[in-house]
């Protein structure tokens, strides 16, 4: 073979291995492409547990490694940064694939799914006597003096919170539908004024209800148990603070596409606004952690929102649409 042909040959292995490097250029970027799709972290490592490959979710979960073995193919759960893990541990070839897949949503939904089936059926059981109660105490207030009726009524008042908890955990339980009518915000004001009156409370509140002379379109019970459910909530920030009395006020701004309201007390400050919103997490000793899970989806339910203020006034404001 002469030089020339030398040189030829020579030059066609280059351009074959300048064509052989781009192929697994190409098919490396394909498979790191496949494995950044992927909605789960994911390491490969050679048989000598040295790590070959990984995804980005992966280098953001570093610290969990130190949790898993590599020893055996497995699956199990871990608990890491205050989030739960399924691991998924495969051998292939010489490759070791660990996967971790972050399942505390999918936790906190079967867990929540859990404590309101139980709830839902104790409230059941708890209704029908409650029912009863209530009907007995009525009659009982018709029938003894008047020195006797200031307990009769905090009896009422107890049965009020009991009846309170029962419609949360049944709505809780079977979901938000809302029927919406047109009713006068001034009907609204004057439900929500007889329901603080059957809530108990001891020190000397003030209540400022500015509810403007207008029509309101919605579910008028469901919207009566949110503003009932961000007063009682006022109160009870209220009765939790130093001072032995407090105010509680109800404004409205009428903005060019929603409705505002905004629900202001100057009780203790929110401990935890991440919890305000979890089912079954208070930090009231008299909540029951389902009132603003309502409230939410009720709002929601009607196309609103809410907003929750902590600077310069602290409380709540909702926006209902107007159309």
């Amino acid at each position: 073979m002469d030089a020339k042909s030398l040189l030829e040959n020579l030059q066609l292995l280059i351009d074959q291995t300048h064509i052989i490097e781009a192929q697994y250029d190409g098919l490396r970027q394909t498979f790191n492409d496949v494995l950044e799709s992927q909605s789960n972290a994911l390491w490969i490592f050679d048989d000598q547990g040295a790590l070959y490959l990984e995804n980005s979710k992966a280098k953001n979960l570093v610290g969990l490694l130190t949790k898993v073995r590599l020893d055996k193919a497995q699956e199990y759960e871990v608990l890491f940064e205050k989030r739960s893990f399924w691991i998924a541990i495969s051998h292939k070839a010489d490759k070791i694939i660990v996967s971790a897949t972050d399942i505390t949503e999918q936790k906190r939904k079967e867990s929540l799914a859990t404590m309101g089936q139980m709830a839902a059926h104790l409230s059941h059981e708890i209704r029908n006597p409650i029912g009863s109660i209530a009907l007995l105490t009525s009659s009982l207030l018709k029938r003894i003096d008047a020195v006797n009726k200031p307990t009769v009524f905090e009896i009422q008042k107890a049965i009020f919170r009991i009846e309170r908890i029962i419609q949360a955990t049944l709505m809780f339980s079977k979901g938000i539908e809302a029927k919406k009518s047109t009713f006068e915000l001034a009907q609204l004001q004057q439900e929500l004024e007889r329901a603080v009156g059957y809530y108990s409370y001891s020190k000397e509140v003030r209540f400022d209800f500015a509810f403007p002379a207008i029509a309101l379109q919605g579910d008028f019970e469901l919207l009566l148990m949110v503003f009932s459910n961000f007063v009682f909530n006022a109160i009870d920030a209220i009765e939790a603070c130093e001072r032995e009395e407090g105010c509680v006020t109800i404004g409205y701004t009428d903005e060019e596409l929603f409705h505002r309201f905004h629900i202001i007390d100057d009780g203790v400050m929110f401990e935890d606004i991440s919890m305000l919103f979890e089912a079954f997490k208070s930090t009231k000793e008299r909540g029951n952690g389902l009132g603003l899970v309502l409230s939410r989806d009720i709002i929601a339910a009607h196309e609103g929102a809410i907003e929750v203020l902590i600077e310069g006034q602290k409380g709540f404001a909702l926006r209902l649409p107007k159309r």
